[in-house]
C-alpha cells in the first residue's frame, strides 16, 4: 500500500488482511481519526495515522485488561491488531449502536466512570507518561497552513502554558488516566454506558481527566452538567486554582486536528481553526466553538 492511499482504502485493506469482508463498510465520521462501520461484522473500524501505532497498541492492550476487570470500556475486537497499512494504522472495535433519538449519555455518568477508573490498580503494561501539547509542538514544525505571526504566537503560548503546567501541584495524585475523557467519548450499550477512544491513555495527574469536561463550556456545557459531573466524581476541580491552566492546555490541544485538516485543504476546518485562534489571542474564555 502506498503512503498516499485514502483512509477508506486502508480500512478495506485491513479488513481483508484480517479475513473480514469489506463489502458493508461505510463511513461514520472523520475528524482526528477516520471511523467506519463494518456492518457485516458489527464492528467499528478506526483509521489513524501510522505514527500513532505505539499508542494504538497500548489502547488495545489496556482496554482488554479493563474489560477483564469488568470496567465498561469499549471492547476491541478479538483480532490481531493494530494493522499497519502504509501511512495509516487500523484498529477494530465492537459496535455500540446509538439511539437515533433520545438523550446522549449524561455528563454525570462520566464522573462515575472516571472515579472508577482512577481507583483501579495500575495495569500490567507500560503506559506513556502524559506530556501536554507534545503533538501540537511537533505539528507546528511541519504545518504549512499557519501564517508566520500565528505560528510564532502559538509556539510562544505553548511554552507559556508548559511553564505554568510544570509549576502546578496536583492534589489528586498520579496514575492511570484516560487522557481524552469528555462526555463525547461515552456511548450507550443498552442501559450501560461505556467509555471509548483510549488512544491517549497514559500515566499522569488525574486532574487531566476532569479538566477536559470543564473545557466543554465552549461547546455549550452547562453549570448544571458540571455540578452533576463533580458530584458523581466526588471532587469539584473548580476549587483548585490549576483548572484554568489545564483548560487552556486543552484549548490548544484541540487545534491539532484542525491544523492537519487545514493542511490537507479542508476549508471548513481552516475557518474553524481561524475562529478558535482568534478567540484565544483575545483571551476570550467564553467564546463558543463549533465541534468537528
Amino acid at each position: 500500500m502506498t503512503t498516499t492511499a485514502s483512509p477508506e482504502t486502508a480500512a478495506r485493506h485491513a479488513c481483508r488482511q484480517t479475513g473480514l469482508p469489506d463489502g458493508s463498510l461505510t463511513r461514520l465520521h472523520e475528524h482526528a481519526t477516520s471511523v467506519f462501520l463494518l456492518a457485516a461484522g458489527h464492528l467499528v473500524v478506526r483509521v489513524s495515522r501510522a505514527d500513532q501505532l505505539p499508542r494504538l497498541e497500548t489502547a488495545i492492550a489496556l482496554t482488554r485488561w479493563l474489560t477483564a476487570q469488568d470496567y465498561p470500556a469499549t471492547r476491541p475486537a478479538d483480532l490481531p491488531q493494530p494493522v499497519p497499512c502504509g501511512s495509516y494504522a487500523v484498529t477494530f472495535w465492537h459496535h455500540y449502536p446509538q439511539p437515533a433519538t433520545g438523550p446522549t449519555p449524561p455528563t454525570s455518568h462520566l464522573g462515575t466512570l472516571l472515579r472508577r477508573l482512577h481507583t483501579l490498580p495500575h495495569p500490567p503494561l507500560a503506559l506513556p507518561e502524559y506530556r501536554p501539547l507534545t503533538s501540537l509542538t511537533r505539528l507546528l514544525e511541519t504545518s504549512h497552513t499557519l501564517a508566520p505571526d500565528t505560528h510564532d504566537w502559538l509556539r510562544g503560548r505553548v511554552q507559556e502554558l508548559l511553564d505554568a503546567y510544570n509549576a502546578l501541584d496536583f492534589p489528586l495524585g498520579y496514575g492511570l488516566i484516560h487522557g481524552d475523557a469528555y462526555p463525547g467519548n461515552t456511548l450507550w450499550d443498552g442501559a450501560l454506558i461505556r467509555l471509548g477512544d483510549w488512544d491517549e491513555a497514559a500515566t499522569g495527574p488525574r486532574e487531566i481527566d476532569l479538566a477536559n469536561t470543564f473545557q466543554g463550556v465552549r461547546f455549550g456545557r452547562t453549570e448544571q452538567e458540571l455540578d452533576a459531573f463533580s458530584d458523581h466524581y466526588g471532587y469539584d476541580i473548580r476549587q483548585w486554582p490549576g483548572l484554568t491552566v489545564l483548560r487552556h492546555i486543552r484549548d490548544l490541544h484541540t487545534l491539532s486536528s484542525y491544523i492537519r485538516r487545514a493542511d490537507s485543504g479542508d476549508k471548513q476546518a481552516e475557518e474553524q481553526l481561524a475562529h478558535r485562534i482568534k478567540t484565544l489571542q483575545c483571551h476570550d474564555d467564553t467564546a463558543h466553538w463549533r465541534a468537528a
